[in-house]
């Protein structure tokens, strides 16, 4: 399951400039209603859900630029892990399915990850010229259980990683493909540098 890049839900991307988009005390967790598309997603509560069931659910920052979507894809390769995907991911086929969406996306930094669940394969890039006119970094994630092909992508500006980031990878370490995870693990992420070219 090599994903193509999509973002149906660009358009609710309401992002506000803060000057820090920090930790929160709290936690939310929203959970599946399906049986048949179990998931777990925790996150700040800074952060507020919408969508779900037969769309996308996104989680908006409610005053920094940041937003996380979760969905569901078909998966046509029974035989499908994060290891195989990583070897078999084409950096120049992606930049231009994210293009499409993100005039010039760069793919940067790729490897995989473990959800709180599952492994899975995760990569990251960067548009300087986003439909918001604000540099977007982009952190890509996805597996495959249940059945079901999970993605979650994750967008925030690059000008704010180091606020953001630490949000976006306590969302994707806390992820599970279960209904009835619980909250929370710590992160560990292993990527390997963008090739020079």
């Amino acid at each position: 399951m090599i994903i193509r890049p999509a973002m149906g839900c660009l358009a609710v991307l309401s992002m506000v400039l803060a000057p820090s988009a920090a930790f929160a005390q709290n936690i939310n967790i929203t959970r599946s209603v399906l049986p048949d598309q179990p998931y777990t997603l925790s996150y700040p509560d800074t952060m507020e859900a919408s969508g779900g069931v037969d769309k996308p659910l996104t989680i908006n920052h409610t005053n920094a630029p940041l937003q996380c979507n979760m969905s569901f894809v078909p998966v046509d390769d029974s035989g499908w892990t994060p290891e195989g995907a990583l070897a078999s991911l084409v950096d120049a086929d992606l930049e231009a399915g994210w293009s499409e969406t993100f005039p010039g996306f760069v793919m940067g930094a790729k490897g995989t990850t473990a959800y709180q669940s599952d492994a899975a394969l995760i990569y990251e890039g960067t548009s300087t010229d986003s439909p918001m006119g604000i540099p977007l970094t982009i952190v890509h994630t996805e597996t495959v259980a249940n059945g079901l092909g999970y993605t979650l992508d994750c967008l925030f500006d690059t000008t704010m990683a180091e606020q953001a980031r630490p949000i976006v990878d306590f969302i994707i370490a806390n992820f599970s493909t279960e209904a009835d995870a619980e909250c929370c693990v710590g992160v560990t992420t292993e990527l390997t540098p963008a090739a020079t070219q």
